[in-house]
């Protein structure tokens, strides 16, 4: 059986998915903003009730471990930017990029950009796929349309193992009846 360039990276990118999914539908609000150690990457709330994000331009030594918030904003800005281009639209700053907070808001957000994702990537042809890829390695002809659905799939597992590795954490560190530590 044959099978598209297109097919075998939607049905990763499904595969993928559907181990993100597990965490998502498992998340609590509280589980958002749940600062696992003294040094964190987070998101907070600016004066104006906007979410804004921990960044700094280079990386800093030791590396903050982010929140799941921070996680699940990383992921909707690297996605939004990623379907800018793909779609031809001017990519958005980082600053742009705004979380919708704790809970289902941003469960519903990360929902949406997985039902854009899928429409790109059902419109691309094979001759889609052999285009230079726009992001994340801009001008640079030896990446190409492929690569950067492949890098997506890629950073989306990466990102999915982080929030369920934080999700899981959390609970295993809530106190347990009858057990103790």
């Amino acid at each position: 059986m044959s099978v598209s360039r297109t097919e075998l990276l939607r049905w990763q990118f499904e595969l993928t998915w559907s181990l993100f999914e597990y965490h998502l539908e498992r998340l609590e609000p509280e589980d958002f903003l749940w600062e696992p150690a003294p040094l964190c990457w987070t998101m907070r709330e600016g004066p104006d009730g906007t979410w804004v994000p921990d960044w700094a331009e280079t990386e800093p030594d030791p590396v903050p471990v982010p929140t799941l918030a921070w996680v699940s904003w990383h992921i909707g800005w690297w996605w939004s930017v990623t379907l800018d281009h793909a779609q031809g639209r001017p990519p958005r700053d980082r600053t742009d990029v705004i979380w919708p907070g704790e809970g289902e808001p941003t469960v519903q957000w990360l929902r949406g950009l997985r039902t854009e994702w899928l429409s790109v990537l059902d419109g691309l042809t094979d001759t889609d796929l052999d285009a230079t890829a726009p992001f994340p390695w801009p001008d640079d002809p030896q990446y190409t349309v492929a690569h950067m659905a492949g890098w997506v799939n890629a950073e989306l597992m990466k990102n999915a193992g982080e929030i369920g590795q934080l999700r899981l954490l959390r609970a295993a560190s809530a106190p347990q009846p009858g057990v103790r530590r």
